[in-house]
């Protein structure tokens, strides 16, 4: 059993054979022929893991070689050796998706760094990284059993989603480990609502909310002479935002990138209205009642966005123009991006990417979508997807051509459910599965947030006995009729308008284009 087997072409071979016994005492096997033909006939015999080439060998060159190599086994690293500082070789042998690139004389331990850089990475990081994790998990641990704010429980999230992203990437074993300290986390996040949500929403002693983000992140940009772009993109999760960061950090400089607290219900009713509006659910209603849907009608809920954003402006005696434009499907994408140009019209412009959402949504409806993303990392990775070949990406690099500001955030997040609660309720109530709105509910209250005063929280009451309930942690309503049935179709869905650090913590972000 050997840790590679190596072929190395270079015409002086027999010159390096104090390297080679180093590479076979580190346990390699490691072949050699002093010309590229050779080196040819040998990729062609036998299968090998890495291939070295020298770049200056008589007949068919090392470049020659490696554009063969490269056409009939793309996938097998070949590292180039040269003599040569010459920009035009590298540049060709990077074009050919070289492993690697040395320079003579080289040292057998800078071989045997770019072997395994090259073959063994994959082991070592994910070795590296789950003892890291080990080592992390007790200071995390301690983290959340301590954390008595707003900004400490955004700290135990960015901790656990940098290890969730690390751990991903490195294909580790502590995923089951992971997934009990995050829910441990959740457990205890949801304690640490209940007792403090009520003081948010009633005192001025509170983390930014949803119904605060214009006043605290889009006004003061646009009463500084900057055109703003702010966009919204629906159900969208820290963890999403982190793995999508790339993509954006190569157009706009992140000037401020930070998590702000969603608001109770954590739904698109009440979240997104929020945020355009600049005023809690109640309020919306009383002062605007022709623009807030209540939960049994059948209209939709988040079809007065355009106007709910000139209340705000008129409220606060903003004179700036807005445009307003939902990016629903491609077809919605491309009508924006054909029309760009008009945005310089226009003081704010409001997009929201209504995706993910449905992603999620049709993750639940979908067997294929649910195979499709079947996990959290499976999730992140379709997100990531979708941004990198929708017009979602066109539009943001028309968005960095511009000079402008852009502040990026989302409603809500969503968390992958597979806990059922039981609770009873008559036809009236909601269909949510993280929220219950209701005046004839029947539930254990140890079992849930129950907001007995929906007034008191900034929530509407369709009757004067409606009460309110926020499922927590990985939980799920479920009802007693057909209970088997709709506990198996909605476990391990995802699901938000409850209480966990994914629906509640979510990204604001505002950004500067490069």
């Amino acid at each position: 059993m050997t840790n590679g087997l190596i072929l190395w072409a270079d015409d002086e071979i027999d010159l390096l054979k104090p390297h080679i016994l180093f590479l076979n005492a580190k346990g390699y096997e490691v072949v050699t022929v002093s010309n590229g033909r050779d080196a040819l006939d040998a990729v062609a015999e036998r299968n090998f893991d890495l291939v070295i080439l020298d770049e200056n060998m008589p007949g068919l060159s090392g470049l020659e070689t490696l554009s063969r190599i490269k056409m009939s086994h793309p996938d097998v690293p070949v590292i180039m050796i040269t003599k040569s500082e010459e920009e035009n070789i590298m540049n060709q042998a990077i074009g050919n998706k070289i492993a690697d690139y040395l320079i003579k004389p080289v040292n057998p331990n800078q071989i045997l760094l770019s072997i395994k850089k090259n073959l063994h990475s994959g082991a070592l990081v994910s070795q590296k990284a789950t003892l890291d994790y080990q080592q992390e998990f007790q200071r995390i641990s301690g983290m959340i059993n301590s954390a008595n704010s707003f900004e400490e429980w955004c700290d135990v999230y960015r901790n656990l989603v940098h290890w969730e992203l690390t751990l991903a990437s490195a294909e580790t074993n502590m995923d089951e480990l992971l997934k009990m300290q995050k829910i441990e986390a959740n457990s205890t996040f949801s304690k640490f609502v209940k007792k403090n949500y009520e003081e948010w929403v009633t005192t001025d002693s509170h983390p930014l909310m949803s119904h605060e983000i214009f006043k605290t992140k889009v006004f003061p940009l646009l009463d500084a002479g900057e055109k703003v772009f702010f966009i919204v993109i629906d159900n969208f999760r820290f963890d999403q935002w982190r793995a999508v960061k790339p993509l954006f950090s190569e157009y706009f400089t992140i000037d401020d990138d930070d998590l702000y607290c969603s608001i109770l219900p954590t739904a698109t009713q009440y979240a997104r209205n929020a945020i355009f509006s600049g005023l809690m659910p109640i309020d919306i209603a009383r002062m605007f009642p022709d623009l807030w849907v209540d939960e049994d009608e059948e209209e939709g809920k988040n079809l007065n966005e355009s106007p709910l954003i000139q209340t705000i402006l008129d409220r606060y005696r903003k004179p700036y123009k807005f445009s307003y434009n939902k990016i629903n499907d491609s077809v919605a994408g491309e009508k924006l991006l054909q029309n760009f140009r008009n945005l310089d019209n226009y003081d704010l412009n409001v997009i929201v990417l209504n995706f993910v959402d449905m992603l999620s949504h049709a993750r639940t409806e979908s067997k294929m979508i649910r195979e499709l993303a079947y996990s959290d990392a499976a999730y992140r990775s379709l997100t990531e997807s979708w941004f990198k070949h929708s017009s979602a990406l066109e539009i943001i690099k028309k968005i960095a051509e511009k000079n402008c500001r852009v502040v990026l955030t989302t409603d809500h997040g969503t968390i992958c459910v597979d806990n059922p609660v039981k609770v009873i309720g008559d036809k009236a109530v909601n269909t949510n599965l993280r929220y219950k709105v209701g005046k004839n509910l029947s539930y254990n209250a140890k079992q849930v947030y129950e907001v007995k005063k929906p007034k008191e929280f900034g929530l509407p009451a369709p009757n004067i006995s409606s009460t309110y309930i926020f499922a927590m942690n990985r939980d799920f309503f479920a009802y007693p009729n057909n209970y088997n049935y709709y506990v198996q179709y909605y476990d391990n869905t995802f699901q938000h308008g409850g209480i966990s650090m994914e629906e509640m913590l979510v990204p604001i972000v505002t950004m500067t284009k490069k």
